[in-house]
């Protein structure tokens, strides 16, 4: 017999396992089903109304129900629902995509290729780095650094690159021994007694450099980083970090890759993260909301001298082997293509730049509060960091899980935010207005206040 959509025993079957899912504690509640979305407001199958404050999954850019992407969508589906791009082939959509990408990208991103998720535009961006260096004669130089917090996704090859423990323990990752750690930029948590941010920036480079000397130049390829390192705990780099850390990187000719799966597309207030950080990536990868995730879809942007080297050696192989069923669908390229229209008649950096104070001052007011250790941001992303005591930054012990009463305490206040570990993430579509973002520190300020009076009574502080 056929299960009943939304029945005890449907629910018990979907597990939706991903993001730190404690199972046992899924089975006996169940998943919070959202049924419908609006603007910037989802609702749940009761009809109980939320602001949307992580934009989905850090993703949703222009919010629930843009006419224009599923008209774009149908559209396309209508005229050439699929088609590849083997063997010389492509679309008109993924044609057009390419062009305007590439007409906004960092100055020396020059090729796009696509795929359909952050996790496999890291997976790419790593094979055309070693494909690179392969290509210019230098088959030693595999070795890629990412730092301590990263969040690069939850393929094999994108989760080993990941530096969060969680993400690790139960899947035996990394599998490689070409990846390696480097600091966590975050002044707040890892900056020592008298230490200035400038000279912690100072510090983290420092420790780069010596991690590639320890290495060997010869055998180090490339460094992975966020702008803002998003599931990690958005965590905003350390004042004159990049500066410092790109110079050592050009001094050991290793590739710079810019992870803008979050942080692209105006998040940050500029059209790129990297812009913001004053990075100038030889790949870059999006996702995210380059689609509004309204369709999956992601790209890596590549430098004209990796595409010249790989080009290069292509025709001595008998072909670039990589690609997937989905790379460049026309239907997700054709909901981008509108999607990227959008941000540019719409002024989407104007606007971020607009409101972004809203959200920043507003989470900043909170530091006062007891429980509040640091407020962190830019553009339209934003943490706040929890501690048990305020004075020494004492973090709580990860068994009381104030992140996640935090959390659960603004579902029921009518915010969907996300706890990672204590850290609060913040991330509101973009289109959100200022009476919006105030209404989102109302909600939040309760939940703030529930979860003192819950911490004091419980003795957690």
């Amino acid at each position: 017999m056929p299960i009943a959509p939304n029945s005890a025993e449907a629910r018990d079957i979907a597990y939706h396992i991903h993001g730190q899912t404690d199972l046992k504690a899924h089975e006996e509640k169940g998943p919070k089903i959202i049924s419908k979305g609006d603007g910037v407001h989802v609702y749940d199958d009761d009809g109980k109304e939320f602001i949307e404050g992580l934009a989905g999954l850090w993703s949703v850019s222009l919010g629930f129900g843009e006419q224009r992407l599923v008209d774009a969508a149908t559209k396309q589906l209508q005229e050439l629902p699929y088609y590849h791009t083997f063997g010389h082939k492509t679309a008109p959509p993924v044609i057009d995509l390419s062009e305007r990408l590439v007409g906004i990208a960092p100055d020396g991103l020059t090729k796009a290729v696509f795929q359909n998720s952050g996790s496999e535009a890291i997976d790419t961006a790593i094979k055309l780095v070693w494909c690179y260096h392969n290509a210019i004669d230098k088959p030693e130089k595999k070795k890629i650094i990412a730092r301590v917090n990263a969040y690069h996704g939850t393929g094999i090859a994108s989760a080993s690159l990941t530096g969060l423990d969680r993400m690790h323990k139960a899947f035996d990752l990394p599998v490689t021994d070409r990846v390696l750690r480097t600091d966590c930029p975050h002044y707040y948590r890892f900056g020592e007694d008298g230490e200035t941010e400038e000279d912690f920036a100072t510090r983290c480079a420092d420790n780069l450099e010596k991690l590639i000397l320890d290495e060997g130049p010869d055998t180090v390829a490339a460094f992975f980083a966020e702008p803002v390192m998003g599931a990690g705990g958005v965590l905003v780099p350390a004042v004159t970090y990049f500066e410092k850390v790109q110079a050592i990187l050009k001094k050991y000719d290793v590739l710079m890759v810019s992870d803008e799966v979050i942080c692209g597309f105006g998040r940050t207030g500029n059209m790129w993260g990297a812009q913001t950080f004053g990075i100038k990536p030889d790949l870059l990868t999006c996702a995210k909301a380059l689609s509004s995730s309204y369709l999956p879809i992601s790209a890596v942007l590549v430098s004209e001298k990796i595409y010249e080297g790989i080009r290069d050696q292509s025709g001595d192989l008998g072909g670039f082997s990589h690609g997937y069923t989905y790379s460049g669908h026309p239907v997700p390229a054709a909901v981008a293509v509108e999607t990227l229209k959008i941000y540019e008649e719409r002024d989407i950096v104007g606007q971020v730049r607009n409101v972004a104070p809203a959200l920043q001052d507003g989470l900043r007011a909170f530091a006062d509060h007891p429980l509040v250790g640091e407020v962190r941001g830019v553009g339209l992303i934003a943490g706040v960091e929890v501690v048990a005591d305020k004075a020494t930054k004492e973090a709580f012990e990860p068994r009381a899980k104030v992140g996640p009463k935090i959390q659960a305490l603004a579902e029921e206040n009518g915010l969907l935010i996300r706890a990672m570990g204590d850290s609060i993430g913040f991330c509101p579509p973009l289109i959100i207005d200022k009476e919006t973002i105030g209404e989102m520190m109302t909600r939040f300020a309760k939940t703030l206040d529930q979860t003192l009076a819950w911490a004091e009574a419980e003795k957690i502080i």
